[in-house]
């Protein structure tokens, strides 16, 4: 059962991109949810299903055209860190792990690491 429940019920047929886990060299372990497409509240929605599916190891990369700002408190209370930065795009790259894994953390400390700090 989800710790989170949303309150709003979408009246559009959906994009049905999920999470794929990443195969690129380098990025083993990390799962990878593009949501820079879709509107509002499919990529909470989206990355909230993720959060909770994600394994233990694994890290959570989203991607997204801006910060998403609802979606750090219920992540929080689900027992997940993050840090957040923008890519060369221009679009903001989150990184989620679960608090205490630390295989994870230090996964999505590396990626993240490789783009500037989010600038509002």
């Amino acid at each position: 059962m989800p710790c989170w429940t949303p309150i709003f019920r979408p009246k559009r047929k959906v994009s049905s991109k999920r999470p794929v886990e990443s195969a690129t060299e380098g990025t083993a372990g990390v799962v990878t949810l593009d949501v820079s497409e879709l509107e509002a509240p499919e990529p909470l929605v989206r990355a909230l299903e993720a959060l909770e599916a994600l394994p233990e190891g694994r890290c959570l990369q989203m991607i997204h055209r801006m910060r998403p700002e609802l979606l750090y408190e219920p992540a929080g209370a689900m027992g997940f860190c993050s840090d957040t930065r923008m890519d060369d795009r221009g679009q903001c790259r989150i990184y989620f792990w679960r608090a205490g894994d630390h295989e994870a953390e230090h996964l999505a400390r590396r990626l993240a690491g490789r783009f500037g700090p989010w600038k509002e």
